[in-house]
């Protein structure tokens, strides 16, 4: 005989576990806390199984039954509902694995870390921004161009257009990376470039020009504001190397008696640990400056505290480089 709503509302709890049928193989489980469990019993291939079908009063009689005529409606047609479940719950767990913020991120973790903290930040902070919000919970392999494209035009609205087509390129990385590891088939990212405006770029050429050259290296020899800094100019010619690196340059670093400057590698764009000769012109102008900051941490200390390095002044640059005067002794400005 069928249960009836009023026999589930009255069944009370036992010592043991004990059941209350219903028909085509539906029938409630009532646990000794007071649980009930909805099950149905089926044959396929010839073995016995047993489908979950929720718990009672979450799902009434009505509800269960709907759900058992449909699990005997698979099962007419060859489809065993449990393991039709299984693969949807699967397929769910897949998807979300492959996400596209879950690839990206495993992408991350991969590439990332040789590249320096500041820009892997940078790259990190700009997906968080402006790709998770809208492409992050969608499959990688259901991404579309654009998406991608539309990602980048509002970047591309906020006028950081090389940020906008940086924003495609490393999206391209992150679908070349999912095709490697059998995510997605396609890099959508490909020709996204040319629906974004060409990155207007200017390049600030060296200079080549000897009397150019010359009226450069008179202005640093006549430049007459804080020693450290003229002694940094003098050095930049010598070197060759970025005005970053030779800011934050350290005392422990150099090997004077080998006449080296030993950068390390986390101090290096490329992330490789470079050796600069140093020639005799440089070492006299180390030896002219060790006695003002040689016993701190830096060769050029900040004006305010030996703790940190000088603040480079992008005027200096920007002046340096038209060989003009760098910049007064009212700035403290390598």
């Amino acid at each position: 005989m069928p249960i009836s709503d009023t026999a589930l509302r009255n069944a009370k709890p036992q010592a043991k576990p004990y059941k209350l049928y219903d028909a085509d193989g539906l029938f409630i489980i009532v646990t000794p806390s007071g649980g009930k469990w909805w099950r149905l019993k089926y044959r396929f291939g010839g073995k016995e199984k047993l489908l979950s079908l929720g718990t009672y009063p979450e799902t009434g009689l009505k509800d269960a039954r709907g759900k058992r005529d449909e699990a005997r409606k698979l099962i007419a047609q060859g489809i065993d509902p449990s393991a039709q479940r299984q693969a949807i719950k699967a397929s769910i767990t897949s998807a979300d694995q492959d996400s596209f913020e879950v690839v990206t991120r495993e992408w991350f973790d991969k590439h990332v870390v040789n590249l320096a903290p500041s820009y892997s930040k940078k790259i990190r902070s700009l997906f968080e921004r402006q790709i998770f919000p809208v492409l992050g919970a969608k499959p990688i392999a259901e991404v579309e161009p654009t998406d991608v494209l539309n990602a980048a035009r509002h970047v591309e609205q906020t006028g950081a257009i090389e940020t906008a087509h940086r924003l495609i390129q490393i999206c391209g990385q992150v679908f070349r990376y999912a095709i490697a590891t059998g995510r997605t088939k396609y890099d959508v990212s490909t020709g996204l470039h040319a629906a974004l405006p060409k990155v207007n770029v200017k390049h600030m050429a060296t200079l080549t020009d000897k009397k150019r050259i010359g009226q450069l290296l008179r202005a640093i020899d006549a430049y007459g504001g804080f020693f450290s800094v003229r002694c940094a100019l003098r050095l930049a010619p010598l070197l060759f190397v970025r005005p970053g690196e030779l800011q934050k340059a350290e005392w422990a670093e150099l090997d004077l008696p080998a006449a080296e400057w030993r950068i390390p590698a986390s101090k290096m764009k490329m992330r490789q640990r470079h050796i600069v000769p140093l020639s005799r012109q440089a070492l006299s102008i180390l030896s002219e400056l060790h006695p003002y900051t040689g016993n701190g941490q830096f060769l050029f200390p900040s004006i305010r505290t030996y703790a940190r390095p000088s603040i480079r002044c992008t005027a200096t640059a920007r002046r340096a480089s038209t060989a003009s005067t760098p910049c007064s002794n009212t700035c403290n400005c390598l």
